[in-house]
């Protein structure tokens, strides 16, 4: 393979400058995927064997996947967001789909089409059911890509039986069809396309179901995974201090002692965030996953987002209201990364994660001794 992190490091102003502008309600950063797609990172989560880096999906790809996420989330976070779903996307079909399967997507992947993963059902409706005539009923929400999206992994039980665990199905999808994104009013994250998806009437296929049902929601990958959304939210807490370093370099207020202080707190930050980030990584992506991997990634997206909200008080703090005021850089870098910080269910994370130390045999200093 050729060295993908050196082709996406050469692209990355080009897809920061063009984050600048896509700043917009309904946008979406197709120049960017391409340029993921030029880069070979479109390809690069399949197993090697398949032509692509095994980003993802092999242990040797997990130290080069968790650089390039950091990377591509430093320059546009709503397309880290797009890029982390891809990944995911192909990982659940690498693990648990059929060998038919897995080399229909390896192709769609080389082909340039964007994977995205779509789980959340719409309050207050039912979950996203298989009826018994085999069509599909009801909408995602929240997915990011929708209408643009080629291929969306998405979680639905039968109708009859909504209780039972999800099944996973691959759907192709045609872009701009099916998708509304009018309800996506966040205030920041505005290019990643996220919306909802109406999959009603849809017919299911053979090929379609991945898996065996509640393979999503497997162990210890399940909560594992969230080391690469927290990647990403590294990468933008990179672009935020190296906003407010710039800031400093060129107001000449870096020799203030105050300023000085902020700034090496926000330095300090940032690096237990990407340490945290390298080191979930290992762990998670380790053959076998390591026992502790889904614990140790649980504390990693607190310590991450702990370390997010530090760097984004210290940078507003070091400049002040120009940093509230676009088009100031910092404006649009501090949005996006405050949205992508709410992640689903932290307080319950953090609360797994110390019931399992509670419960672990090992002397507290020794519970991570496990590279």
């Amino acid at each position: 393979m050729p060295d993908l992190l050196a082709a996406l490091r050469l692209r990355l102003p080009g897809i920061a400058e063009a984050a600048a502008t896509e700043d917009v309600d309904g946008a979406f950063p197709a120049g960017s995927v391409a340029a993921l797609d030029a880069a070979g990172l479109l390809r690069a989560p399949l197993a090697r064997a398949l032509g692509g880096a095994g980003w993802g999906i092999e242990a040797e790809g997990a130290a080069p996947l968790a650089q390039a996420l950091r990377l591509v989330g430093r320059a546009s976070l709503p397309l880290g967001r797009l890029y982390e779903g891809h990944v995911n996307a192909l990982r659940l079909v690498q693990r648990h789909g059929s060998a038919a399967q897995v080399a229909a997507a390896a192709r769609d992947a080389a082909a340039g089409l964007l994977f995205g993963v779509w789980n959340t059902d719409a309050p207050g409706e039912p979950p996203l059911a298989i009826r018994p005539d085999g069509r599909l009923a009801g909408r995602k929400v929240l997915c990011s890509g929708a209408g643009f999206a080629a291929r969306a992994l998405v979680t639905a039980r039968p109708e009859a039986t909504p209780e039972a665990p999800p099944q996973m199905l691959l759907v192709p999808l045609v872009p701009g069809e099916r998708a509304d994104i009018s309800g996506w009013t966040a205030q920041g994250m505005r290019a990643s396309a996220t919306g909802a998806v109406d999959f009603t009437g849809l017919a299911l296929q053979d090929g379609m179901a991945i898996g065996s049902p509640g393979d999503y929601l497997r162990q210890p990958d399940f909560s594992a995974g969230a080391w690469r959304f927290a990647a990403v939210q590294c990468g933008g807490l990179e672009a935020v201090l190296g906003a407010l370093r710039e800031h400093l370099r060129r107001t000449n207020r870096g020799g203030d002692p105050h300023q000085a202080a902020r700034l090496g707190q926000a330095a300090l930050a940032a690096e237990t965030a990407r340490l945290w980030v390298h080191s979930a990584a290992l762990r998670a992506e380790a053959e076998p996953a390591a026992a502790e991997a889904a614990t140790y990634a649980n504390l990693a997206r607190t310590a991450v987002e702990r370390a997010a909200l530090d760097v984004l008080e210290l940078a507003q703090r070091s400049v002040g209201l120009t940093a509230f005021l676009r088009p100031n850089p910092l404006e649009r870098l501090c949005r996006d990364l405050a949205t992508y910080l709410r992640q689903p269910a932290p307080d319950r994370a953090l609360g797994v994660a110390a019931a399992d130390i509670l419960a672990a045999v090992p002397a507290v200093g020794d519970l991570w001794d496990r590279p």
